[in-house]
């Protein structure tokens, strides 16, 4: 693919985003039609918008792994003069609002540069720094009412299945525990054999499905989510930003950007969120029931 034309540009820039959440949009709505390497870019702008708002031109494409020239032409292919205009709307996201733990673990390990330590201590440190981080930021920007839409459809669910594979499995075989904790009919779909797509069959109609999957996207969760879209099945989406194309197909989607050190990812603010949903979802049906005994 390439990039947007010229005339394109000149056509659109007159109406560039205005709010954060607008440049987000823009930038998910544009990245089909972005070539390769602004594509990269847009990737590390969604999953590091704090990088985006407080560094430099140079940091940020060293950090991306791009050309410093790209950044000035992702900027214009959407609609921006210039990288400055958008870095601006990177950092209005910033404005009243205290530091994030990142920013103050990063502050104090900046401090504590050349600190004579086990490597075990420090490998620690950062794994706890990362998840914590994780966690504030999920806490921060986690929309209520896409958790509340998401209860509702699992206490109105009559059987709830869970479907995830290879890295983001251990998140639905957690869910499918807690589930059964609540007495709820649940049904992790674990491929064993390669057979989810039998298993799925048993998806019915007055179900739910809960499908977790981060990049690269596996497959066949994709193709679950689909088929449960056409066959008007809710789906509750867990996955990682607003590129991730199960978001299409979802009743209900949740963005978690998880803590990574090196490549190395957790599943901390994953396992946190799974959680959440079934201890709300309990709640939710103890209300209910005890209205209805009260009644």
């Amino acid at each position: 693919m390439s990039d947007l034309s010229t005339p394109d540009l000149a056509r659109r820039r007159a109406s560039p985003p205005t709010s954060y959440e607008a440049l987000r949009s823009s930038i998910a709505g544009r990245y089909p039609d972005l070539s390769r390497r602004l594509q990269q870019v847009a990737e590390y702008a969604l999953a590091h918008p704090d990088d985006m708002a407080l560094e430099t031109i140079a940091v940020i494409a060293d950090r991306a792994g791009v050309p410093p020239s790209s950044l000035i032409r992702f900027a214009k292919a959407l609609d921006f003069e210039g990288f400055s205009d958008m870095q601006r709307l990177f950092r209005a996201r910033l404005v009243d609002r205290t530091p994030s733990y990142g920013e103050r673990i990063r502050s104090l390990r900046a401090r504590h540069e050349g600190a004579d330590r086990p490597v075990p201590s420090l490998v620690l440190d950062d794994f706890v720094g990362a998840s914590i981080e994780a966690l504030e930021r999920l806490r921060r920007e986690l929309p209520p009412e896409r958790l509340e839409l998401a209860i509702r459809i699992l206490a109105r669910a009559e059987g709830i299945y869970v479907a995830a594979q290879r890295r983001s499995f251990p998140v639905a075989a957690y869910l499918s525990y807690l589930l059964s904790q609540i007495e709820r009919r649940s049904h992790l779909l674990d491929s064993i054999g390669g057979m989810l797509e039998q298993q799925a069959r048993a998806i019915g109609e007055g179900d739910a499905l809960i499908a977790v999957s981060f990049r690269s996207y596996a497959p066949e969760i994709l193709a679950l989510v689909e088929r449960c879209a056409e066959r008007d099945v809710p789906a509750i989406v867990i996955t990682d930003g607003p590129l991730s194309p199960l978001i299409q197909f979802a009743t209900v989607s949740f963005e978690v950007i998880e803590a990574e050190v090196e490549t190395f990812r957790s599943l901390s603010a994953s396992m946190c969120l799974a959680l959440v949903l079934v201890v709300a979802l309990g709640h939710r049906l103890e209300t209910t029931g005890s209205e209805h005994r009260a009644k």
